[in-house]
């Protein structure tokens, strides 16, 4: 079973940046897949990013390519998003996710971090 904490949320002027941290245990951290999630209120939950267990690949929303840098390390077990050029429409709920190579579906979740981006 693998346990993911997301951190490093906060309130931040259009413009700023924040690095979010998912921490993990339990599991053999580079086998598996991390994504990052956002949810908007009112909103339906969308991909962010995602990163392979390797770190060699990586993929992003079109919402956020070139402003959000998804980043892992596996002796760590940790997890990275950081985010830059923060606009107000990015605020959500931020959550990691992890997948084992080769699945489709998210089997493990993070509780969620608050990013709030003011105008």
């Amino acid at each position: 079973q693998v346990q993911l904490v997301a951190s490093g949320g906060g309130l931040v002027q259009a413009g700023g940046s924040l690095r979010l941290s998912c921490a993990t245990s339990g599991g053999t951290f580079s086998n598996y897949v991390m994504g990052w999630f956002r949810q908007a209120p009112g909103k339906e939950r969308e991909f962010v990013a995602l990163i392979t267990g390797s770190g060699a690949s990586t993929s992003y929303a079109d919402s956020v390519k070139g402003r959000f840098t998804i980043s892992r390390d596996n002796a760590k077990s940790i997890g990275y998003l950081q985010m830059n050029s923060l606009k107000p429409d990015d605020t959500a709920v931020y959550y990691c996710a992890a997948r084992r190579s080769g699945w489709v579906r998210y089997e493990y979740w993070g509780q969620g971090t608050q990013v709030t981006v003011s105008s």
